[in-house]
């Protein structure tokens, strides 16, 4: 009888779903106190790198954390992800200026880059497929909660302490999660010494980073930056392609990535994630300056994204052992078109309920799609190549939202720039969006142009995002008929996950 002491799944479960809501919850209340922040540190025009920096760490670590994870054991680098992600959250609540608030939050986003891939890889080595399904339907309502809780805490936070606090409360739930980990995650020790590609690493990370960062300078005053960031990424991506083919134990496996079922669940990915970043990012443009209606009213028209997903991901988890995972895939796929289509019937003179049911649909068919995909992806692979296999998903999602907001943005500039021969300025688009519901009635003749140019442009983006669906959808039918659950597990020589 063996002496390993035995794995609490419940409680592991609990730490996973506390460190995802530590990740989760950040990404919406912080974006309730930066107009705070900025008043207080200055630096206006570094605005947007407050939350730039944090994405572009988190999608260049995810990989390389999902490689580490394979190479030391999950707990080991869960844990490291948890004491980083604290560090920087203590250091941005002490943040004295805002290039010092964006190094922390780039440090923030290295700890998210390891906690996200490594908490769904421990999900995946505790239960098996016909299970996970169901804890996966818990994971993405942790989301969903954070989306509705997090920019309401940060109005309170705001408004009884001070911003600090939004940064600060992740360190008690960071402990509680650590302190599961440690007291009810089991793994055998590991007898071999693994090497690390440090140089894969490094280029891997400093092309991702360029590539971002030219995304984020495209279009704007900053061109050429832009085109140096290209280049960079271009000769960083040249290298590290070169180097990985040449090294025993490279960071990315070309052959994993490049396996049919994984090559087309993330190109899937990428461009559900293209879809969201657009539907998030322009469909309460389009209620609130084309439509009339109050920010709140827009507010729940995107929220019923966060219901739909958890929803899609709860049936995926209760029907797919008995429709097939790659039938459910297929099927949820044509969801995202399906939603898509709502949005690109909208009129100026439609109702907000066809913008909440369009995106009610997308988010059941984003939660089938990303659940499916995940699942497939972890049970084709061998379990030490689990962690690498979750990663290549979670930086596909990641790569997906970055391109969708370079893109996207570009297609509403190009509207708005050619419109009727004429160009639509910030300053008149801005009047348009601050105006409350009757005021807007009130001056509409004068916002009758901005408005038919916001409804164009926004109709473009709309029309750009079903074709970005039919995309995903053409991607998942590339998925072969593949048996999940037909053969027995294959337990992990190097992580022994024992059950309850």
């Amino acid at each position: 009888m063996s002496n390993h002491p035995q794995t609490k799944r419940h409680l592991v479960i609990a730490a996973v779903m506390a460190s995802m809501a530590m990740v989760a919850i950040e990404a919406t209340i912080v974006s309730t106190a930066m107009p705070q922040i900025v008043t207080q540190l200055g630096g206006l025009r570094l605005y947007s790198w407050v939350f730039s920096s944090f994405l572009l760490a988190q999608t260049a670590m995810t990989v390389v954390f999902g490689k580490l994870a394979d190479l030391y054991g999950r707990k080991p680098t869960v844990l490291v992800g948890i004491t980083i992600f604290l560090i920087g959250s203590i250091g941005a609540g002490f943040a004295w200026s805002m290039p010092a608030m964006i190094a922390f939050r780039l440090i923030q986003g290295m700890g998210a880059g390891a906690i996200q891939p490594v908490t769904l890889t421990i999900v995946a080595d505790l239960y098996p497929a016909r299970e996970r399904g169901k804890i996966q339907g818990y994971l993405a309502s942790v989301w969903a909660i954070s989306a509705v809780i997090g920019p309401m805490a940060g109005g309170l936070l705001i408004r009884d302490l001070s911003w600090s606090w939004i940064f600060w409360i992740n360190v008690p739930i960071g402990i509680l999660a650590a302190s599961g980990f440690i007291t009810y995650l089991h793994e055998e020790k590991r007898h071999q010494r693994p090497s690390i590609d440090i140089m894969g690493a490094v280029l891997f990370t400093i092309a991702i980073g360029a590539l971002m960062m030219a995304l984020t300078d495209a279009g704007s005053e900053t061109d050429g930056r832009a085109l140096f960031e290209v280049a960079l990424c271009v000769v960083a991506g040249a290298w590290f392609v070169w180097h990985e083919r040449r090294v025993s134990e490279p960071m990315i496996s070309f052959a994993l990535w490049s396996q049919r079922p994984i090559a087309a669940c993330n190109a899937a990915t990428v461009m559900s994630g293209m879809a969201l970043m657009g539907l998030t990012t322009f469909l309460p443009m389009y209620v609130q300056g084309v439509l009339h209606q109050s920010p709140v009213i827009a507010g729940l028209a995107l929220t019923m994204v966060m219901l739909g997903w958890p929803s899609g991901a709860t049936f995926t988890a209760k029907s797919f052992h008995r429709l097939g995972l790659r039938r459910t895939m297929v099927a949820g796929s044509f969801f995202l078109p399906l939603g898509a289509i709502a949005f690109a019937l909208l009129q100026p003179d439609g109702s907000p309920v066809t913008a909440g049911v369009g995106s009610l649909v997308m988010g059941l068919g984003m939660g089938i799609v990303s659940v499916s995909s995940l699942i497939l992806i972890q049970e084709i692979v061998q379990p030490l190549q689990r962690g690498s296999a979750t990663a290549s998903n979670l930086f596909s999602r990641n790569l997906g939202s970055t391109l969708g907001a370079a893109i996207f943005g570009a297609v509403l500039n190009f509207g708005l720039s050619h419109f009727k021969g004429m160009s639509i300025t910030s300053d008149q688009l801005r009047s348009l969006l601050d105006a409350t519901p009757g005021a807007a009635q009130a001056a509409l003749s004068g916002n009758d142009m901005v408005r038919a140019a916001l409804h164009h442009s926004l109709h473009l983006t709309f029309l750009s995002i079903f074709v970005i669906c039919v995309g995903a959808v053409l991607s998942v039918m590339m998925v072969p008929h593949i048996k999940i659950g037909g053969q027995p597990r294959e337990t992990s020589a190097a992580a022994h996950l024992s059950e309850m």
